[in-house]
């Protein structure tokens, strides 16, 4: 596909999307037919580190519905969503908004590392990814694929590839291998021709089983 034929994107597009959408165009055969199928769509983000993360946290094992519906009460108590303002809230407040107990010691760890500096957020732009990954699996309730999706989402990082994301698994599944289940393995091999963008093929893959873009 020439270049021509990719539409212009916003100005909150990663600046490396439109290469990469060549690159995996002529590297791989499935890209070759996702990317035109979703034309002018692009990976996008919302909220500072603080909030994404919290976000995830509130998140984990509930529905999208159920997620938002406490993520708009719990973002009600503190002034500011910010990692202060959420070190003075009460448990008993944090509870009421239906965050459980084990989420709301997450949700307290996660205030502390950034309002102690455990987290070098002003140096992430000069890290590399593993390191972020690090830093970030250290706060309680945040594992590596939470860490992942904040690589992809928050800093936009063009070339994560998180294995163990079920939605991945599915659409390689689906894309690749007719639906048969997929080793970690295989989907190493299927992702070696979307290097050095896996974050987008990925992008891609899910739009491929939810066409409407989910940001975090």
């Amino acid at each position: 596909m020439a270049t021509a034929t990719l539409p212009p994107l916003g100005e909150d597009a990663p600046p490396y999307w439109q290469d990469a959408c060549r690159h995996l165009m002529r590297r791989d055969r499935v890209m070759k037919k996702l990317i035109p199928a979703h034309a002018g769509a692009y990976l996008q983000s919302r909220g500072d580190a603080f909030v994404t993360l919290a976000r995830s946290i509130v998140g984990q094992q509930i529905s999208v519905k159920a997620a938002q519906s406490v993520w708009d009460r719990f973002e009600k108590l503190p002034r500011k969503m910010t990692p202060a303002q959420v070190l003075k809230l009460k448990v008993d407040d944090m509870r009421a908004a239906g965050l459980s107990a084990r989420k709301t010691e997450y949700l307290v760890d996660l205030a502390l590392h950034f309002a102690n500096d455990q987290v070098h957020a002003d140096e992430w732009a000069e890290m590399d990814d593993e390191a972020i990954i690090r830093e970030l699996v250290a706060i309680r309730g945040i594992g590596r694929w939470t860490a992942e999706m904040f690589l992809i989402f928050h800093l936009k990082r063009p070339n994560v590839l998180p294995l163990d994301d079920v939605g991945l698994q599915q659409g390689i599944s689906q894309c690749y291998f007719s639906g048969e289940p997929v080793s970690r393995s295989e989907m190493r091999e299927v992702a070696a021709s979307w290097a050095p963008y896996c974050s987008v093929a990925t992008w891609y893959i899910w739009r491929s089983l939810d066409p409407v873009p989910v940001a975090y």
